[in-house]
């Protein structure tokens, strides 16, 4: 049985995690390595310098192992490769909160995909805009039907970026291959006393969005899921095709 990895950025309790994780449960064998906190805008760092605590966790989902990681959403997939055989792709996510334009350098959803990518394995990050009612089982179920997709094509490598409108079904309007688009949060500091002296918080202001035709950015705003390749060579016919069959094959198939 196909083993899936499913790891995050918002914690192992995030319940984008656990949706995603029931819905690749009927593809296979999966096993859930997330962070035991939430680790949002630590994008691809590791833990060098001191050790990583590693718990097995009660899981939200019947026959799935669960683990908790004392670390970031990198260190999640570096120790589950690592300890856990025959892992043959990885989803990461459903992200509470976009992960689009510059801001996806940022992004520790993107950063546990990456280190996927990095051993050549197929790997994908779904993001939403957050919102007090999220349609994770949107994404949950694109994420069933990408996972099949690749079983299919025998994929070794791929890393994709894929962020949805937080909609239901039948209000998005379309799928597309879609490139980085520009902007995003920028940064301010925030000065506090602690007793101890001034200290400094790093906050996030509005996010300023260029909706350039083709990006991410404008996939999303114009209620489409956008899906971004972030290799080259993932337009090729090794995995899945990324060709312009496939944005209405898919949407096809979500209807379903």
């Amino acid at each position: 049985m196909m083993k899936i990895l499913v790891t995050n950025d918002d914690g192992i309790y995030a319940p984008g995690l656990w949706a995603l994780a029931a819905e690749l449960q009927k593809m296979g064998q999966v096993v859930v390595f997330a962070p035991n906190r939430e680790q949002s805008g630590i994008g691809t760092a590791i833990t060098l310098r001191q050790p990583i605590r590693l718990v097995e966790v009660e899981s939200s989902v019947p026959g799935i192992r669960a683990y908790g990681v004392e670390g970031t959403p990198a260190d999640s997939v570096i120790l589950a490769l690592e300890t856990v055989e025959d892992i043959a792709m990885i989803f990461s996510g459903i992200n509470k909160g976009v992960n689009m334009g510059d801001d996806v350098l940022l992004s520790g959803t993107v950063g546990a995909a990456l280190q996927g990518y990095l051993h050549n394995l197929p790997s994908i990050a779904l993001s939403m805009p957050a919102a007090d009612e999220m349609h994770f089982e949107v994404a949950a179920k694109l994420a069933g039907l990408l996972a099949r997709k690749i079983a299919a094509g025998n994929s070794q490598s791929m890393l994709l970026n894929i962020n949805l409108p937080n909609l239901p079904l039948d209000e998005i309007r379309g799928v597309e291959v879609t490139r980085i688009g520009r902007g995003g949060y920028s940064n301010a500091i925030k000065l506090g006393h602690d007793g101890k002296g001034n200290n400094y918080r790093i906050v996030l202001s509005q996010p300023q969005w260029n909706a350039e035709e083709g990006t991410d950015i404008w996939a999303v705003q114009g209620d489409k899921i956008s899906i971004t390749p972030l290799q080259g060579e993932l337009r090729t016919a090794q995995g899945i095709p990324l060709d312009e069959d496939l944005p209405s094959l898919l949407l096809r198939e979500l209807s379903l």
